[in-house]
């Protein structure tokens, strides 16, 4: 039940009267261009949305007003989230579409974002040079001057594939990247962010090229947030890539000036929860930024279980400079993925999640969080690495699981298998066959991670007789977003544009956060009044 409290200033009208019928603050709270007065009216709580309020006059004395028991200033959309970071990336939207590897993060959704002042990243992970050379193309074409970047994924087993990447980008001219399963710097990396790094007529540093890191662990934030490192910086200039007034000049500017700290995601995770994980990371940001004594501010977004209002508005409540999406993506239209697996996404809950050994890190034991429901992929990729770990060559695995894995697993023998996984690394990185050569475990290895690895393209191709070995990468956030949606236009994947469903998180946060406002002032309000139902873009541009 709504209580009148302690006034908190004077109400003046201007025009109408206090609103007190059923539904009226509701309504008033969800008009968020528009500043909203809490006023008392002979007992009964009444909102104002127009008029003057005079702040801290607790005795009430007008005979023309009323008492002021709060307010909430408007708060659009653009309002939400760090300007500078905004202006920095040419965005109106402090909103960022996440990169999902093999392309899932398409060229469509970074146009819908880029057009709609939000930005994406393109999901180059696990693509060949050819397939990122033709997005970069596209995208330099449709979008212009208008802001997007594209993925830099760690590759510590193809290190070549990585320095490919970085070559293209620079040969294209692309001054954005997201970096994201980054264990440690890389030459590449470095070499990315201080090209063309030089001092202007005001000895300020210019560096054209941007780096948005992604991570969850404390202490490969702070090598990003340091300036490139004194071993790296050596290496590009003994190779004649950079000169040493250059590598004086990168010891004045951070690896990255803006950080996604990634808690619970999909994908590459340490399952980090978010309210431990962000400020543990805005603490280390004024420790290196003190240490350092930038020129520039040092900036912390947030991304995993981003994926309802009220997680957005938690995350700006906090301070997130920006919120960053990705498991919700990839049950939108624009996504680059099949249809079953946006269905399979659609009617997954949070408990419906799982991790399981990552491709790309086979052999290190690293693990990704995928989707549970509806595949085997998990169970059968812990057998995998399970057996890897045991057994120093395929031949020394037992008859029964050998049966199990070519008849199963890979639909084929090791060795033809083999055949088929030689011919990939010969074209990509024959160094990894002459390794295999010599090292049958590594030979076992890389079959596996061939398993591994086409699982998310069986996922992506909705190759029909795969889908129980399908790797969609997917965390917690998904289940949320479903339940939010559940009964909405939004429930159904045909449904789901990826600008609607972010102007929805971005709008449904800031009535959250106007209600919360309200409440820190003492304006008791009842909860079931404020749930925020998603809406069409058509409601959204007109409510916001």
């Amino acid at each position: 039940m709504t209580q009148i409290k302690t006034t908190i200033g004077t109400w003046l009208p201007a025009g109408d009267l206090p609103n007190t019928e059923k539904g009226a603050f509701s309504e008033a709270l969800r008009q968020i261009d528009r500043p909203l007065y809490a006023v008392d009216v002979d007992g009964r709580l009444g909102v104002a949305r127009d008029g003057s309020a005079i702040l801290g006059n607790r005795e009430f004395s007008s005979a023309n007003g009323c008492p002021l028991l709060g307010w909430s200033p408007p708060l659009p959309l653009e309002s939400l989230g760090d300007p500078g970071f905004k202006k920095d990336h040419g965005l109106r939207l402090a909103y960022v579409c996440g990169a999902m590897a093999n392309g899932i993060t398409s060229t469509e959704m970074v146009e819908a974002a880029a057009r709609s002042g939000m930005i994406g990243f393109f999901g180059a992970g696990g693509l060949s040079i050819g397939q990122i050379e033709a997005a970069i193309d596209r995208l330099s074409t449709s979008l212009g001057d208008l802001p997007y970047g594209f993925n830099l994924i760690h590759s510590p087993n193809d290190m070549t594939l990585e320095q490919q990447t970085v070559d293209l980008y620079l040969a294209k001219g692309i001054r954005l990247v997201s970096a994201s399963a980054y264990l440690d710097l890389t030459t590449p990396l470095v070499q990315y962010r201080i090209h063309g790094i030089h001092e202007n007529a005001q000895g300020e540093v210019v560096c054209p090229n941007r780096i948005i890191a992604k991570v969850s662990r404390e202490e490969v934030a702070r090598k990003f947030f340091a300036p490139p490192p004194e071993k790296h910086l050596q290496r590009l200039q003994d190779q004649g890539i950079i000169n040493a007034q250059q590598a004086a000049l990168a010891c004045r500017i951070p690896m990255a000036q803006d950080l996604t700290a990634e808690a619970d995601s999909g994908g590459h995770t340490d399952n980090r929860p978010a309210l431990c994980l962000f400020p543990t990371m805005l603490a280390l940001r004024d420790e290196m930024a003190r240490q350092y004594n930038y020129s520039l501010p040092l900036r912390v977004g947030l991304a995993g279980g981003i994926a309802t209002p009220r997680s957005a508005a938690a995350a700006f409540a906090m301070g997130a400079a920006y919120i960053l999406t990705g498991s919700v993506n990839q049950s939108c239209l624009e996504a680059d993925t099949s249809p079953l697996v946006k269905k399979m996404l659609a009617e997954a809950r949070q408990a419906d999640i799982i991790m399981a050994p990552a491709a790309d890190m086979f052999e290190m034991g690293v693990k990704v969080q995928v989707l549970k429901r509806g595949t085997m992929f998990s169970m059968r990729g812990a057998r995998l690495y399970d057996i890897y770990r045991t057994y120093d060559r395929f031949e020394d695995v037992p008859e029964d699981q050998c049966k199990l894995v070519e008849g199963s697993f890979l639909k084929c023998s090791f060795d033809q298998e083999w055949q088929n996984t030689r011919a990939f690394f010969l074209e990509r990185d024959p160094s990894q066959v002459e390794r295999a050569d010599k090292d049958p475990k590594h030979k076992m290895a890389l079959v596996f991670r061939s398993y591994l690895g086409r699982a998310s393209l069986w996922a992506k191709s909705g190759i029909a007789d795969r889908a129980i070995d399908y790797q969609i990468w997917c965390g917690p956030a998904m289940g949320a977003f479903n339940e939010w949606v559940k009964g909405s236009f939004l429930e159904a994947p045909e449904n789901r544009k990826t600008v609607t469903v972010a102007k929805n998180l971005l709008y449904g946060a800031a009535v959250i956060l106007r209600l919360n406002n309200l409440r820190n002032q003492g304006v008791c309000l009842s909860e079931g009044d404020f749930r925020v139902e998603p809406l069409s873009e058509e409601q959204l541009d007109r409510m916001a």
